[in-house]
């Protein structure tokens, strides 16, 4: 057995055990039921073109090389293990990291949102996690909005030359900040406050979630960084068949 082989294994059997080992609760992402039917359609709405998106780039990606599906299963794994692992936040709700920031990296935004709605559909049917009437929205804060972000900084930092993990660090740290501040503004908008409208919504909302947020960004930025250095490693043919690596150069 191959030293490349022996490290697909092992990596395998980690995300396995993590995935059983994950806690089975209601959290964040917006649960099933708590958005306004309106509110539900409109976000499914402005999801679609990004998933309609998605699946031409992940076809194009596969008819370039076969062996890109390693690296989507292994960016769809990741996306799933690190969303699923939730520890409290103060008001009897969650926070998780979100993991969709390895996937914009290496594939973009677009095939990004169809791997991040799968897992988004997983959870909510197998770990009662968000919820089908919430998957617009919890698609458009998780898997689109959050990853353009990690996209673009991505982006920017490799033009700018900066150094390559530091830049993956600093974008997949952003961009899961930026999904609960999208996440907040969506619940804002659906529960505006009495006093103050949206916007004192939205600031309640992120006071909730900053305080386990902020670490959890940062413990997702170092994962990523490490997945990525491990990949470099075990995975150069692959991510040159998705232009990682030219990107690097």
């Amino acid at each position: 057995m191959s030293r490349k082989e022996k490290a697909v294994i092992s990596v395998s059997a980690v995300l396995a055990l993590m995935v059983n080992l994950a806690p089975i609760a209601g959290a964040m992402h917006i649960m099933e039921g708590y958005l306004p039917a309106l509110h539900s359609v409109g976000w499914s709405v402005l999801a679609l073109p990004f998933l309609i998106a998605g699946v031409i780039s992940i076809r194009k990606h596969l008819r370039k090389s076969r062996r890109v599906l390693i690296l989507l299963a292994m960016s769809g794994a990741f996306i799933f293990v690190v969303s699923s692992l939730k520890i409290p936040s103060v008001t009897g709700s969650c926070s998780h990291m979100t993991g969709t920031g390895l996937a914009a990296i290496l594939f973009g935004v677009p095939a990004t949102s169809v791997l991040g709605v799968i897992v988004l559909l997983f959870q909510a049917l197998l770990l009662a996690h968000g919820g089908l009437t919430t998957l617009g929205a919890n698609t458009i804060s998780m898997a689109v909005v959050g990853p353009l972000l990690t996209w673009l900084l991505y982006k920017l930092g490799t033009k700018l030359k900066v150094n390559k993990m530091a830049t993956v660090f600093v974008a997949a740290t952003l961009g899961d900040l930026l999904t609960y501040c999208v996440t907040s503004v969506q619940l804002a908008i659906a529960y505006p406050s009495v006093s103050g409208g949206v916007l004192a919504s939205a600031a309640k909302f992120l006071g909730v979630f900053a305080p386990t947020q902020l670490p959890l960004a940062i413990v997702e930025g170092i994962l990523t960084v490490l997945v990525v250095m491990g990949m470099e490693s075990f995975a150069s043919s692959e991510l040159a068949d998705v232009s990682y690596l030219e990107v690097q150069q």
